[in-house]
């Protein structure tokens, strides 16, 4: 298997995962494959955000912090708070919801990508 073929699987597994309800598997494989501190992930309210906002990322606390339950099976929920976590340990903050809805959207290819491939094949 290639290096990008691998690639692709990682993120077709931490997709799965996520979709699983398992996704403090899937945080502590990224950020095994990231070599950063696993966030904590917690359902709770969250001071000075508006309505409609499913979660936030607090570097302070290292915490992906949802507003439901629910959003944490959701890969681009929980993929775009990670991508905010990720650039906190970079040391260049990236971490603009552009680049933020990139790195959710790459993850999300590969697994449909997978999904279409098991179909077809």
């Amino acid at each position: 298997m290639s290096k990008a073929e691998e690639e692709e699987d990682f993120k077709a597994r931490v997709v799965s995962l996520i979709l699983d309800s398992k996704t403090e598997q899937a945080i502590e494989l990224l950020s095994k494959h990231y070599g950063v501190e696993k966030p904590k992930i917690s359902v709770g309210v969250f001071a000075g955000r508006t309505k409609g906002v499913r979660a936030v990322y607090n570097p302070r606390s290292k915490e992906i912090l949802a507003s439901s339950r629910e959003y944490f099976n959701d890969p681009f929920t929980v993929l775009h708070e990670f991508y905010h976590h990720l650039r906190t340990f970079s040391g260049k903050h990236r971490g603009t919801e552009k680049h933020a809805n990139i790195f959710a959207i790459e993850f999300i290819k590969s697994y449909k990508k997978r999904i279409e491939g098991k179909k077809n094949g």
